[in-house]
C-alpha cells in the first residue's frame, strides 16, 4: 500500500519521516512527489488540491490531518471511500484553556489595557462581573471547554444541531438557538463547518446578542460573516471579538482586523494537532485498512462530521 500525504501549507518532512517509522511495510510519500498514484489506498490531508482525488484509482481512505473534515471537499471522493479525523485529548485540552484564557481576558478588560499601555494611559477599572458564556456545538472540544469554564466559576449553555446530554450545561437544540443568544455575554464558536453553519455569525445573530457581549470564534474563520461582525463592533451593538481562525490564512496584513482595537487576533493557534499524536493514529488506521476492520473516528459524510 501506499500512504500520501498531501497537506499543503507546511513543511511535511517529520511527519513523512515519523509514519515511515511507524509502517515499515508500506509506501509514504508527500505530495505531489507521487510516483504511482495508481497505488495510493490512504491520503492523510488537509487542503489538498482538488484536482488530486481523480488521480487516484485505487483510493480506499481519507484521514483529515485536523479534528474537523471541512479542508477536504467531500463531494469529488467516490462513496465507498472512507473518511476518518484525528481525536487527539491533548488538542482539547489546548482548546480548553485557549477559551477560558480568552474568556477571562474579555472579562478583565486585558485588551483595553494593551490599548492603553500603548497610549501610556494609567486608568484602572474593575473587571466585568458576565459570567454566561454561550458555546455554539456541543461536541468533544466543547465539552472540554465547558468543563474547564464551569471549574472556574462560569455559567454555561450551549446550542447543537441534534440533541445531547449534560448535567452542567444548559443544552439548546434545533431551533431554539434564539432563546439562548440573549442571555450571552461570550459566545464560543466551536461548530464544524458545514452548508448549514457556513456564516452562521451574521448581522441578525450577532443583532440578538447583548451589546456588552463578546464572540470568540475557534472552529473556522467562515463561520462569520466578517463585515457582519466588522459593523457590530463598529456600530457599539458588540464589545469586543476574539479570533483564532480567519476566511483567508494567514490573515492578509491589509485586512481591518488587524487594527481593530476591538479585535484580538491569535494565528489559527488555539489548539495544534501533535505530529506524534497524527501519526500514530494514521498508522493504526492504515493497519486496520490492511486487515480489513473498521476504520477509527469514522466521519458521517452526510453530515460532515
Amino acid at each position: 500500500m501506499s500512504v500520501l500525504v498531501a497537506i499543503t501549507g507546511r513543511d511535511n518532512t517529520k511527519l513523512i519521516a515519523r509514519l515511515t517509522e511507524l509502517l515499515p511495510n508500506e509506501t509514504i510519500e508527500g505530495w505531489p512527489s507521487c510516483k504511482n498514484p495508481s497505488d495510493v489506498e490512504f491520503v492523510l490531508a488537509w487542503n489538498a488540491p482538488n484536482d488530486l482525488w481523480q488521480q487516484l484509482p485505487n483510493l480506499r481512505a481519507v484521514s483529515s490531518f485536523g479534528a474537523g473534515v471541512d479542508s477536504i471537499n467531500l463531494s469529488l471522493l467516490h462513496e465507498h471511500v472512507d473518511v476518518v479525523r484525528i481525536v487527539d485529548k491533548q488538542l482539547a485540552d489546548d482548546m480548553a484553556e485557549y477559551v477560558l484564557t480568552h474568556v477571562l481576558a474579555q472579562k478583565l478588560r486585558l485588551q483595553e489595557y494593551f490599548v492603553k499601555q500603548s497610549q501610556g494611559n494609567w486608568k484602572p477599572k474593575r473587571g466585568y462581573k458576565y459570567k454566561h458564556v454561550g458555546i455554539l456545538g456541543f461536541g468533544e472540544l466543547a465539552k472540554a471547554c465547558a468543563d474547564k469554564l464551569l471549574i472556574n466559576g462560569f455559567t454555561l449553555s450551549a446550542w447543537s444541531k441534534t440533541a445531547k446530554e449534560s448535567q452542567h450545561v444548559k443544552l439548546y437544540t434545533g431551533t431554539r438557538l434564539d432563546e439562548m443568544l440573549p442571555q450571552i455575554d461570550f459566545l464560543v464558536c466551536l461548530l464544524p463547518l458545514t452548508d448549514e453553519t457556513k456564516g452562521i455569525i451574521n448581522a441578525q445573530l450577532l443583532a440578538k446578542l447583548p451589546k456588552h457581549a463578546c464572540v470568540i470564534n475557534v472552529a473556522r474563520g467562515q463561520h462569520i460573516i466578517e463585515s457582519d461582525l466588522l459593523s457590530a463592533l463598529d456600530s457599539g451593538n458588540l464589545r469586543s471579538a476574539t479570533l483564532d481562525v480567519f476566511t483567508e490564512e494567514p490573515l492578509p496584513s491589509s485586512h481591518p482586523f488587524w487594527q481593530h482595537n476591538k479585535v484580538t487576533i491569535t494565528p489559527h493557534c488555539a489548539a495544534i494537532s501533535d505530529l506524534n499524536s497524527v501519526a500514530v493514529q494514521i498508522a493504526e488506521n492504515v493497519d486496520r485498512l490492511n486487515r480489513g476492520l473498521e476504520l477509527n473516528n469514522r466521519v458521517n459524510r452526510t453530515k460532515g462530521y
